[in-house]
This record gives structure tokens, C-alpha cells and sequence, in this order.
């Protein structure tokens, strides 16, 4: 049976929820879990879950956590038995075919490099994030992993990106732009400017800059930034879409009318699972040599369950090769 290797310690509600939402995905979908972890701890907390005892469980004793707030780099140097550095070994060794944490994303990002490897033609990993838009889902990447970028890193994003929207997304043709201040090309700063110029010569169809406000207007299906402007794009419109959805709850609440209110009740429901980080569970790491999804810190059960879900159809789906593969075949130059 195909296994997920999960960071149980990773997020910041700790091993309960990480281990509620894999669980969910276990019993829905035909995948085993691997939950690694410090096994006291990640024992105690199937003890007070129902666990199917169908659900093909195994557990991985990992004594250390890489805490949120350690530096990434130093806090695995120091600590060999890091429970993303063991989930990550497993899919090495084949053990497991993916591998999910919301555990630090800098520590997830570097154990996967280390593990796994950058794929042919690929200088750095991108984080991408599924976001909603007027037109369908569409990706933005980097969501995090690199905080500084080289015009060439967005190059090859670009092409990542546009691969990805075609083999997860089903899009023929992704339309990509660059995420940046204002349309004309000569708008940005340095990176962007230099960026723009080279991918106009990119083997992707580039529609140009896209200002932020265009990012939910489907006027793009892949969205290229550096990581540290995707975060933070990212996390403003989870905390603006949260808002939203608290305000609009609270309206409808006040709202009276039996039928009408139902009606508008349907609607609402509807329009928040569009919005909903966690309808979208995590992001996968692209460029590596193996498969890591990476979950929000702060990820409910449903995200992770999603999250777990997302993993098992791309390892089902061999996304991996299939994404080297299309990456191999652009011929993309070394700029």
C-alpha cells in the first residue's frame, strides 16, 4: 500500500491535530501513514482517538522537533533525529512515497533538498499554492521557500509553474505572469525588471506583469513571485478572506426571512469552501527529486486531511517524474 510519511510534531497545535487529519485521509482514501514522531507523545494521542484498526498505521519514533522559531539551517545541523529529517529519510529510502509537515517550512524545505535532491535543469525548489480565482484555481509560487530570489530563479518558477498547472490543474495553456507594482515592464524593482526581460524569451505563454489586485481575477493561472513576496501575499488574503467570511457571517446571522435566509446560507457555504485555505490543504515543494506537500503552521484537521489527500494523488499520479520529465523537454537554458 502506497504510505505517507507525516511530520506528527510539526504545526502549531501539535501532534493531535496533525494526527486527527491524517487519519481522516487514511479512511477515506487507500493510503497508509507513517507518523513520525516522539512516540510517547504521538501514542498518547491515538489513545484518545478513534482508530480505525483497518487503517495501516505505523509509527516512527523521532526524538527532536525543529521548533518554528529555531533557524532552520543550525536547528538540523544539531539535531540528527529531527522528526522532518526522519520523515524525510523515509521517502528517501522509499519507505514512504511522500512526505507532509506544517511544521517549519524553512527545515521541511532543506530536509527534502538534502533527501531528495533538486531535479535536472532546477536551481531552486518553489513552494506552490493553489489560490481561487473568478476563473478556477490557479498557482502562485513561490509561497515561501526562498525569501531572496535571482531573476533566474523566477525563470525557472515560471517554467515549474506552468508544468505543474498543466499535469495538476488540467490547464492546456497556462497564461503566467509576474506578480509586481504596476503593468509596464519597466514597473518593479530590480529583481521583477530583470526578470520581465527574461521571461519574454521563457517557454511558457508570459502575459506580462500582474498587479495584486489581479491575482483572484483569473487574469493568470500562474502567478511568479519571490518567496518572501508570495508569503506574505498569501497570508493577507488567508487573514482578508477569514474577514470577510466572519463579517458576512455575521450579517447573515442578523438577516431574517426563513427562505431567503436559507437561500443565502446555501450560497454562503458555498462561497466560503471557495475561499478556504484548507479546502486546498498544502503546497507542493516543486523542483525536488521526491515528493513533499508542506502545510500551513496553523492547519485544522481538514486541511491536513486534504493535505494527505493532495500527496496520495500526486504520488498516484507519479507527478514527480511526470513534472521533470515536461521540465527536461522545455530545454530550459541556464540564464
Amino acid at each position: 500500500m502506497l504510505r505517507i510519511a507525516i511530520d506528527a510534531m510539526g504545526g502549531d497545535c501539535g501532534p493531535r491535530v496533525i494526527i486527527a487529519g491524517a487519519l481522516a485521509a487514511a479512511r477515506d482514501l487507500s493510503v497508509g501513514l507513517m507518523l513520525v514522531g516522539r512516540k510517547g507523545e504521538v501514542r498518547a494521542a491515538l489513545d484518545r482517538m478513534a482508530v480505525d484498526p483497518s487503517v495501516d498505521l505505523t509509527l516512527v519514533d523521532a526524538d527532536e522537533v525543529v521548533d518554528m522559531g529555531e533557524p532552520p539551517a543550525a536547528a538540523l545541523r544539531r539535531k540528527p533525529g529531527a522528526s522532518i529529517r526522519v520523515a524525510a529519510g523515509l521517502v528517501q529510502r522509499g519507505e514512504a512515497s511522500a512526505l507532509f509537515s506544517a511544521g517549519s517550512t524553512g527545515a521541511t524545505v532543506i530536509a527534502a533538498c538534502n533527501a531528495f535532491g533538486l531535479l535536472d535543469d532546477v536551481d531552486r525548489p518553489a513552494l506552490a499554492a493553489t489560490v481561487p480565482t473568478r476563473r478556477g484555481p490557479a498557482v502562485l509560487l513561490d509561497a515561501g521557500a526562498n525569501a531572496a530570489c535571482r531573476p533566474r530563479h523566477l525563470f525557472h518558477f515560471a517554467v515549474m509553474g506552468s508544468v505543474y498547472a498543466r499535469v495538476a490543474l488540467g490547464i492546456e495553456r497556462p497564461r503566467v505572469g509576474l506578480l509586481s507594482i504596476g503593468a509596464e515592464e519597466t514597473k518593479g524593482n530590480t529583481l521583477t525588471r530583470e526578470a520581465h526581460r527574461l521571461l519574454k524569451n521563457a517557454p511558457v505563454d508570459f502575459i506580462g506583469n500582474v498587479e495584486a489586485q489581479e491575482v483572484y481575477s483569473g487574469l493568470a493561472d500562474v502567478m511568479v513571485c519571490d518567496g518572501f513576496t508570495g508569503n506574505v501575499a498569501l497570508k493577507v488574503s488567508e487573514g482578508l478572506a477569514e474577514m470577510i467570511v466572519d463579517v458576512l457571517g455575521d450579517e447573515l446571522a442578523q438577516s431574517t426571512g426563513a427562505g431567503g435566509s436559507l437561500a443565502a446560507r446555501r450560497a454562503f457555504r458555498r462561497f466560503r469552501r471557495k475561499i478556504d485555505y484548507s479546502e486546498y490543504g498544502g503546497a507542493p515543494l516543486l523542483g525536488v527529486a521526491g515528493l513533499a506537500v508542506v502545510g500551513h503552521g496553523r492547519s485544522s484537521a481538514k486541511a491536513v486531511r486534504n493535505a494527505v489527500a493532495m500527496a496520495h494523488r500526486f504520488a498516484t499520479q507519479d507527478m514527480v517524474r511526470r513534472i521533470g520529465r515536461e521540465i527536461a523537454a522545455e530545454r530550459v537554458p541556464r540564464t
